[in-house]
């Protein structure tokens, strides 16, 4: 269990709070506003892919980043591979094992989640490259997550609708905007390596009006998403704290004060997030 724990760590699982009520809202929207019943089998097989993905996207990006991580004074001696907790090749392993389980798992959803897991699988690698060449990695990042409540809708149904598109624009914009905020930590160490982002591109100023831009857009997306879904009270009143969070969040950090990023990249938007599947699901179940 200890080394078991350590590689949870590495990819900090507890993180999985920021996509999967999401990923959770898109799988009940999916039973509710379609024809398709509710099915254990599909449940678990979402929650394994959702797991697996995840598990694969952040051990890959350890992986690839291990020698700027070990240059990095804030992650030099707190992650795994730099620290020598887990090994290069034992992080890739366990990347390889999760690609492995989470392709397989879908060949049992659906035809159509089959032949997109490649795809999926392709984004959410992808983006630890980008920070090599595009100050707008944040963007990608988002994008892998946004893929969540799109994902569980066709799991669900086995067919491409457009119904959770706005959902996942919201969570695009979202995640996109306080991983910038996030960034704002290592905007002097990115500009001497080279490295791309939008604090080192733009300075913490206006990387903070871009995020608040984000967040807006954000706000938006999931008022009309919740609208084209028709959805109800819960929604309202879930909505309305998720942006009351996300607003409060703006308020913790300073170009010239970054104590409560961690505050406000965590603690602020996995409540968030928490609060919009519980009030988005409970809508569902209770006005439906």
């Amino acid at each position: 269990m200890k080394q078991i724990g350590k590689y949870f760590s590495m990819v900090k699982f507890s993180h999985t709070i920021f996509a999967l009520p999401f990923a959770l809202f898109g799988f009940t929207a999916a039973i509710y506003r379609t024809e398709f019943d509710f099915a254990w089998f599909t449940l678990g097989a979402v929650l394994i892919c959702m797991v697996t993905a995840r598990n694969a996207a952040m051990g890959f990006n350890r992986y690839l980043d291990r020698d700027i991580d070990k240059a990095n004074p804030r992650t030099a001696t707190v992650r795994e591979i730099p620290s020598g907790v887990i090994m290069p090749s034992s992080a890739l392993a366990f990347v390889i094992v999760n690609l492995a389980v989470f392709w397989i798992t879908t060949w049992f959803i659906n035809p159509l989640c089959f032949l997109l897991a490649p795809i999926v699988l392709f984004i959410l690698l992808f983006y630890s490259y980008t920070k090599r060449f595009t100050s707008w990695c944040h963007l990608v990042l988002g994008l892998g997550l946004a893929i969540a409540p799109f994902a569980a809708w066709i799991a669900v149904t086995g067919e491409w609708s457009f119904k959770p598109l706005f959902i996942s624009l919201g969570v695009l914009t979202w995640v996109s905007g306080f991983d910038i905020i996030y960034a704002l930590q290592d905007q002097e160490f990115d500009k001497e390596q080279g490295l791309h982002s939008v604090p080192a591109r733009f300075g913490k100023s206006r990387a903070l009006r871009i995020s608040e831009f984000l967040h807006f857009v954000t706000i938006a997306a999931l008022a009309y998403g919740g609208y084209v879904l028709e959805m109800n009270t819960f929604y309202l009143i879930g909505l309305g704290i998720f942006s009351a969070l996300l607003i409060y969040q703006h308020t913790l950090v300073k170009p010239n004060d970054l104590s409560r990023v961690n505050l406000a990249f965590f603690t602020t938007n996995g409540l968030a997030s928490l609060i919009f599947g519980i009030t988005g699901i409970a809508d569902l179940i209770f006005f439906t």
